[in-house]
């Protein structure tokens, strides 16, 4: 009996059954990049808690004392740490993530596997960061005396899961044309540096004029930070209609990095 493969008449459909099938192969991947992480550093993973904690010093002196930078009443220490801990996931993952197939190119090259578990497991990585600095984070709101409302650990999970698919949608368009276009590994940096200062992470949105506040909302990152201090902190009601905005640019970036990664996929261990 011939047996023919060819490729899916519909590049766009998503093949759950053959993610599953390479469980084992994502597992292995998100371990290995684990250990490769803190493999032969002197503090492990307090690497984790280094990067947004010292940010948060610099900020403070700089933007909460110098520039006496606007923090809704919220200490400026707790205030930006809030932010940094989700922007630190969103920004570390979006850099791994657009550089994957690169990194992995004999990978690539050599063996056929579903290719979306590369940019995938290296999120899940750095998730891992999130959670041992959301540590200092709890305990930062003890010191300040923060109780965070119901409302604020309900949304918790549907922050992380919007930083998440934010992340996996820009940064499968940056990786996909990363393969093709090297330019792209130097336009990042200065991409994710200007994207920090225009996201509410250093400020809040409060200093935005209501009517235009929305606008924000173009950036999916503006609504989770918003949404994570107010529900976070308790201090006040979460902006729905940021959120909101924010949510539906999440899905729309999505949209468009996974049609483009499935659209030029089959290519990649050609022009790698």
């Amino acid at each position: 009996m011939e047996l023919i493969i060819k490729p899916k008449n519909k590049w766009w459909q998503f093949d759950w059954r053959e993610i599953w099938l390479f469980r084992d192969l994502f597992y292995f991947l998100t371990w290995r990049d684990v250990k490769v992480k803190y493999k032969q550093t002197a503090i492990g993973a307090a690497w984790a808690v280094f990067q947004p904690f010292i940010t948060m010093i610099v900020f403070t002196v700089f933007f909460g004392k110098l520039a006496k930078m606007p923090s809704d009443g919220i200490p400026y220490p707790i205030f930006v740490y809030t932010g940094l801990v989700f922007w630190t996931l969103f920004s570390t993952s979006l850099s791994q993530v657009s550089n994957t197939f690169l990194e992995n190119e004999r990978i690539v090259t050599k063996v056929y596997f579903p290719r979306i578990i590369l940019p995938v497991s290296s999120i899940i990585t750095n998730i891992v960061d999130f959670l041992i600095a959301s540590v200092i984070l709890v305990v930062m709101m003890v010191y300040y005396h923060y109780m965070p409302s119901l409302a604020g650990l309900l949304i918790i999970p549907v922050l992380i899961l919007m930083t998440i698919f934010s992340t996996l949608g820009i940064g499968l368009l940056f990786s996909s044309l990363n393969v093709k276009y090297r330019d792209v590994r130097f336009i990042l940096p200065f991409f994710i540096q200007i994207l920090l200062f225009i996201t509410p992470v250093i400020y809040p949105v409060s200093i935005v004029s209501e009517k235009y506040r929305w606008i924000l909302g173009l950036n999916p990152m503006s609504g989770v930070i918003d949404a994570a201090r107010a529900g976070i902190l308790g201090t006040r009601g979460i902006d729905w209609l940021l959120l909101g905005v924010s949510a539906i640019c999440m899905i729309f970036y999505c949209l468009i990095g996974y049609f483009y990664f499935k659209k030029v996929e089959r290519y990649f261990a050609d022009v790698i």
